[in-house]
């Protein structure tokens, strides 16, 4: 169909088009008045970090509707809901993770997670779900991870999993499912399901046949402490299962194992038996059937003769791990694991061991880790001096001395944990035979001396933990043997003294750990950290550096420490405040972090930071910086992370100057500032996340701005900002900063944009309607204001007429007036006209002449053909004509035809058609016959009433 015809072949017309413009009026109107999304970042009760929202603790009772749309992780845990509701989560499509564990939840509505079609992870542990109802996890298409542990659930709807089609990891123990045939149900919808755990609910009995009819892909089952009492497997149901744990509950019966199918656990390497009460004849069953694959075995807190199920899982070949924690064991001797020759790794940690004998291990000559924590142990076994251990772990003993021979031979080991003992003291020769050792765990003693210990020994140590001991001082060389040493840590000591060199040898250390000792300034300054060129990360918070002025000084401490990237310097023990030289961060070219957090400073040099331009990290808070130069930051403008919290701040306008434009994160609290401005704000244009609780904020318009801005911002996150309190004016103090009604303030930009855009569309309707269907009336209106004008400029006049009429007509009309009208009227009858062409004064405006001729003249012949109707003066000669007509009441119009013009053409013509229905007039056509009486009737006409009686009202109308 062509552009402007309708479906009958009409044009379109201008209501067509009118009601087009509507339209689009009425679908503007509609997308202003929408609600505008949520999408702030000033959350009431979260805080964002890494694109998940962090709504931990919060007391909530229902939850947020404030939360923005983009995150992808939600953490609601340990709160106090009590219900899910349908449409809880319809604004958080792009969730992967939802943590909703340890709160109330009794209920989940139908529905409640349709929108979350992205979740992977779901985490309802710790609940009161009593029943998984018909397609609750609807929706959930793409979960792989569901965790709904330490509920009340009793039962579970056929439907429940429906959805879950894409779920590989399931854990709904601590519930009180009473029979396989809930975890029946459970499985029936889950194709690809790896791991279930039901541990400790209430099954009594597990049938293969009640569980499934078909073969599952579980590769990990838990279903121990469960008081399982009849246990029968007839079918291979388990082809894939790898790990196993069948795990006992406190009960008095013994299970009784019937398993058929000699390949159901052929597949399982590790076996979790622990607390099971079973014949030890089943057991042996057990052990046969997994004979084939078992590496790892668990039999902790056994109640069976411990030492009979040890000589029978050891002779399961291809076992080599066994865990034996809980047994309360005493002591270890020769026959307890003589049968285990395969073990690499024994774990006898948390028992009540005292002994060993010297000959316990002698028969795992191929025992590569060893656990012996948490047990009562006084000295280290002499029976690991014929193993060729890799790890030993001896932690949370009683050992009070290390001797020279307790390590002898032991050149393969790399891991060896001593922490939570009471040793004292080292030797220097303890650990000559560790040639290997690349971790060393000595932390949480009582050593106050290192005794050369580490002077020319472990030449792989890459980490050594000596913090939480009672050491105050270093000799030189005292790690000089550590070449390949990376991390050292020596916080919580009582470090006092440091000797010149104490540190030499360290070249490859990255992190040194000093917080928490007795260091002073005087320490530092001797450049004892001198030979440690590779260090990355120093930390010397809670000592007793303290500089008393910010003059340069003569060494800078840290000067070698070209490499160092965090360095963190102390908390202030002692009492008074302290300066920081102006050359304290000399020589760190790439540092990266540095904090001085609670240090009692006064003031900051402007050049503290000329020498640290990669600087991206800085905490100055709890210090005495009531002003801040934005000069200090010129020189680290690559600054992203800023914390000047409790700094006594009285404004942050420094930071409009300081240019920070790669600042993410800002960290303000409780300072002396009350406004934040615009321009504070839009000087840190990359700002993620900032945090100004506890300052004292004005309720005014001075923050009518930030607030908008907080609330509206999709950009930063304003942690807490519903939170913050008004402390002026007093009369509001105590009041919620967000709670201010800020459009008093300023003018709604939206609104006036909104009343604009209306205001505008409604100008154009109005325009483009009165063009199309009142353009006539319109211009009518004009020529009538134009003629109103004049007839209050002459209708008061009294002077007499100089013309007895206006002649008005058309140009193309001439001939007939000049050769019919004048010699009829002006020659044989004696009238006077005035013409246009003859009688208006030159240089004068045309209307001028025209409403001077007009008034001018007693009366306005009018010679009317279609050329007159076409014509602007001419309508505008018409017009004046009639309002003097209107207005004066007199005959004062003549309407002469010239040519038969139907009503149809002049239906246009508003003015013409309105005179018709008031004025008579005479016709030029219709006097052919008799024009003698047609120059009489129109001379009768021109004569004034005073003379001539004759009525022109009289007259035919078609004469």
């Amino acid at each position: 169909m062509s552009p402007g015809l309708e479906k009958d072949g009409t044009t379109n017309t201008g209501g067509e088009k009118c009601w087009r413009l509507i339209s689009v009026f009425c679908c503007l109107l509609s997308i202003n008045s929408l609600p505008h999304p949520v999408t702030g970042y000033a959350m009431k009760t979260c805080k964002i970090s890494y694109n998940f929202a962090i709504c931990v603790k919060m007391k909530l009772e229902t939850i947020p509707q404030d939360i923005p749309p983009t995150v992808e992780g939600l953490d609601l845990s340990a709160n106090r809901l009590s219900i899910v509701q349908f449409l809880d989560f319809r604004n958080l499509t792009l969730l992967t993770w939802l943590d909703l564990k340890h709160n109330k939840i009794a209920l989940i509505q139908k529905g409640a997670f349709a929108n979350l079609t992205f979740l992977k992870k779901l985490n309802l542990n710790q609940n009161n779900l009593v029943e998984l109802t018909e397609d609750l996890f609807n929706g959930l298409n793409n979960l792989t991870e569901l965790r709904i542990a330490s509920n009340l659930i009793k039962t579970v709807a056929s439907s429940a999993f429906t959805s879950m089609k894409s779920l590989t990891f399931l854990d709904i123990s601590y519930n009180k499912l009473r029979d396989v045939v809930g975890v029946h149900l459970v499985l029936q919808n889950l194709p690809h399901l790896r791991v279930l755990y039901v541990k400790n609910n209430n099954l009594t009995s597990f049938h293969s046949w009640e569980l499934s009819n078909r073969t599952l892909e579980l590769e990990s089952l838990d279903l121990s402490q469960n008081s399982i009492a009849d246990f029968r497997i007839t079918a291979d149901i388990f082809p894939n299962l790898t790990w196993f744990n069948i795990g006992g509950a406190q009960r008095k019966q013994q299970m009784i194992w019937d398993v058929h199918a000699e390949t159901v656990f052929s597949q399982v390497s590790t076996l979790d038996i622990s607390g099971l009460q079973m014949a030890f004849a089943d057991m042996k069953l057990l052990f046969g059937i997994v004979n084939a694959s078992l590496t790892s075995l668990r039999m902790n807190a056994m109640k069976n003769d411990l030492r009979a199920l040890i000589n029978v899982s050891c002779t399961v070949p291809t076992m080599s791990t066994l865990q034996l924690r809980h047994n309360k064991l005493r002591s270890v001797t020769a026959d307890l694991i003589k049968l285990c020759i395969n073990l690499a790794e024994l774990d006898l940690a948390e028992n009540e061991i005292q002994i060993i004998g010297d000959n316990a291990f002698g028969s795992t000559h191929n025992l590569r880790t060893l656990s012996l924590s948490q047990n009562r142990l006084l000295s280290v076994p002499t029976a690991i001096r014929d193993l060729s251990l890799v790890e030993l772990d001896l932690s949370s003993n009683d050992i009070s001395k290390l001797g020279c021979e307790d390590f002898v031979n032991q050149t393969r080991m790399q891991r060896l944990k001593l922490y939570a003992n009471s040793i004292s003291a080292l030797k220097e020769c303890v650990f000559k035979d560790l040639v290997r050792l690349q971790i060393l765990k000595l932390q949480s003693n009582h050593m106050t001396r290192l005794n050369g210990a580490f002077g020319n020994h472990l030449p792989d140590l890459r980490q050594l933990l000596l913090h939480g001991n009672e050491l105050t001082s270093f000799k030189r060389g005292e790690f000089s043997g550590l070449r390949s040493l990376q991390n050292l840590s020596l916080h919580h000591n009582k470090l006092e003294t440091f000797e010149n060199g104490c540190f030499l040898g360290l070249t490859n250390l990255i992190e040194l750990l000093l917080q928490n000792n007795n260091i002073k300034e005087g320490e530092i300054n001797k450049g004892c950290f001198n030979d440690m060129t590779n260090l990355k990360r120093l930390d010397l918070r809670e000592n007793h550096i303290k500089y008393d002025s910010s003059a340069a000084l003569p060494h800078a401490p840290f000067s070698q420490l070209s490499r160092l990237e965090m360095l963190a310097i102390p908390a202030q023990h002692s009492r008074g405040k302290s300066q920081l030289p102006c050359n304290f961060l000399q020589g760190l070219t790439k540092l990266l972090s540095f904090s001085v957090r609670n240090s009692q400073l006064l003031s900051l040099d402007k050049d503290t930071f000329i020498y640290t331009p990669q600087l991206q990290e800085l905490d100055i808070s709890s210090n005495d910086l009531s002003d801040l130069s934005p000069d200090l930051f010129v020189p680290i403008q690559k600054l992203k992370t800023l914390y000047i919290s409790r700094t006594s701040l009285g404004s942050l306008f420094f930071l409009t100057e300081a240019k920070l434009t790669q600042l993410e994160f800002l960290q303000a609290r409780k300072n002396q500032y009350s406004v934040i401005s615009e321009e504070i704000i839009k000087s840190l244009p990359a700002l993620v996340y900032v945090d100004f609780q506890g300052n004292s904020f004005t309720c005014n318009c001075d923050n009518a701005w930030f607030i908008k801005w907080a609330k509206d911002t999709n950009k930063t996150q304003v942690f807490d900002g519903y939170n913050f309190k008004c402390n002026y004016p007093v009369q509001l103090r105590g009041m919620k900063l967000f709670d201010l009604d800020i459009q008093q303030c300023s003018v709604d930009t939206e609104f006036i944009l909104f009343v604009s855009t209306t205001c505008t569309i409604l100008l154009f309707m109005a325009v483009s309607f009165v063009y199309h269907f009142l353009r006539d009336h319109l211009v009518y209106m004009y020529y009538l204001f134009l003629s109103k004008i004049f007839d209050q400029r002459h209708k008061n006049k009294q002077v007499r007429s100089q013309y007895d009429a206006f002649i008005s007509y058309n140009n193309h009309d001439e001939p007939w007036v000049v050769r019919e009208l004048l010699p009829k009227l002006e020659g044989e009858q004696g009238w006077r006209f005035c013409l246009h062409h003859r009688d208006f004064e030159p240089g004068k405006p045309i209307i001028e002449n025209i409403a001077d001729a007009i008034y001018g003249s007693r009366k306005t012949i009018c010679v009317i053909s279609r050329r007159y109707l076409k014509s602007e003066w001419c309508s505008k000669e018409i017009q004046l004509a009639s309002f003097r007509l209107f207005h004066e009441q007199k005959d004062v119009l003549i309407l002469v035809f010239l040519e038969e013009i139907p009503a149809s053409e002049l239906s246009p013509y508003y003015n013409i058609r309105k005179l018709l229905k008031k004025q008579t007039y005479l016709s030029w056509p219709r006097a052919a016959e008799h024009p003698k009486l047609f120059w009489e009737k129109l001379g009768k006409a021109l004569k004034p009433k005073d003379e001539d009686k004759f009525d022109l009202n009289v007259m035919e109308r078609r004469y």
